[in-house]
């Protein structure tokens, strides 16, 4: 599976709309037959940053999805509303899907 997590800085000005503005390119990605998940959450610390959480069957469902017309048109209409590009951590896990936290097992 790819993992990706990637933290994306908002303009403050548009940090409550964010949701909104990203739906299009949410609902579209959450549709690919590769994509195991594309979850968004707002960071604690600041609340004009974004952390989305994503995961794809494999590389070939990822490239897909870099290939894909929403992507692309997400590299369009998204950058305006962002304070800076965002950061990014990607890698192969060999895994298809979340294991337990075992440290925090509730019975």
């Amino acid at each position: 599976m790819i993992f990706i997590t990637a933290k994306f800085p908002v303009k403050p000005e548009h940090a409550d709309a964010w949701p909104r503005i990203s739906k299009a390119f949410t609902v579209a990605t959450r549709a690919e037959e590769g994509c195991l998940w594309f979850d968004w959450s707002r960071s604690l610390d600041d609340p004009n940053e974004y952390v989305l959480v994503e995961a794809f069957r494999d590389g070939e469902a990822g490239g897909a999805h870099v290939g894909s017309e929403h992507f692309k048109a997400a590299q369009r209409e998204l950058p305006p509303y962002l304070a800076a590009t965002p950061r990014i951590v990607n890698f192969e896990v060999d895994q298809d899907g979340w294991s337990e936290l075992g440290e925090l097992r509730v019975d």
